[in-house]
């Protein structure tokens, strides 16, 4: 892997993360271009009347997506909070996770993020946040109690260094548009099924409806491969980051082995909250206890 140094690896990350707030927008303005192209029924006046009808609607979807975006980046903590069944971490109750915490950030300059614990014995952590003030490094239980002092320093560097360098943001950001496209295709997925076809009545309605699901599921397949092809690099970066903070990688290697065969969290139901962890938390591999 080409080496890339801290500096570029976070303005990297930066300018991806501009280019995902333009470029989400831009996918989903061209669908609702396409989706009124398909359901016009004049073939001679299809083009003018897409896009009279386009420009007309521009504005309503610009406003609908701002509004999702800003409720989503004001209430993101609460949201994987509660997807994950974290809670914030009382220093009195464990100070050898705050000592932990506390010395790898005054070595590498950060501010110290929150701590959250999730009530669970599987080993995973992950790390979330969109600025200072929300930064958060949440472990579980099971990992604090199974990792020695070492172990658990590699993880927390490893979740430090996507604060650092940003991936938490950049993944955040991915997250809250791709869940644009998850929730319109359940809404119409549900609307096609209790609605008029689901009453077995056939019209243009249902001809309408389908067409939107597939133009929202579309939408919802591209927006993922470009949050996976975005956010490729960020694990072994933060991998290389805990080596550099910790200066012992031999330790990350022992916890992430650890991690690999008891990571299943039964709190975590949603698959864009998921790709936080360190390691899938919703794998069908059996837990060991």
């Amino acid at each position: 892997m080409k080496y890339v140094g801290l500096h570029t690896q976070i303005w990297e990350n930066n300018i991806k993360s501009v280019l995902l707030l333009i470029l989400f927008p831009f996918i989903i303005l061209g669908l609702v271009w396409l989706f009124i192209f398909l359901i016009q029924d004049q073939p001679e006046v299809r083009l003018d009347n897409t896009n009279y009808y386009f420009l007309q609607s521009v504005p309503w979807v610009a406003i609908g997506v701002l509004i999702w975006f800003i409720i989503a980046w004001f209430t993101h903590s609460s949201i994987i909070e509660n997807a994950t069944g974290s809670a914030p971490l009382n220093r009195n109750e464990n100070k050898r996770v705050y000592n932990l915490v506390e010395n790898l950030c005054i070595g590498s300059g950060m501010k110290m993020p929150r701590i959250n614990i999730i009530e669970d014995d599987s080993l995973n952590a992950f790390a979330s946040g969109m600025n200072t003030s929300s930064f958060t490094v949440s472990l579980s239980r099971g990992i604090i109690e199974k990792l020695n002092d070492e172990e658990l320093e590699g993880v927390i560097a490893h979740e430090l260094t996507h604060i650092k360098n940003r991936d938490v943001r950049l993944l955040i950001v991915s997250i809250i548009f791709v869940g644009i496209f998850a929730f319109l295709t359940q809404a119409i997925f549900r609307s096609l099924r209790f609605g008029s076809l689901g009453r077995g009545k056939k019209g243009n309605g249902g001809y309408v409806i389908l067409i939107a699901l597939l133009l929202a599921a579309f939408g919802y397949l591209i927006s993922s491969l470009l949050r996976f092809a975005i956010s490729k690099r960020r694990e072994y970066m933060a991998d290389a980051g805990s080596a550099m903070m910790t200066r012992k990688p031999l330790a990350l290697a022992s916890a992430l082995e650890k991690i690999s065969v008891d990571s299943q969290i039964e709190a975590v139901s949603r698959k864009d909250v998921a790709q936080l962890f360190i390691d899938n938390p919703q794998s069908s591999r059996r837990k060991i206890k």
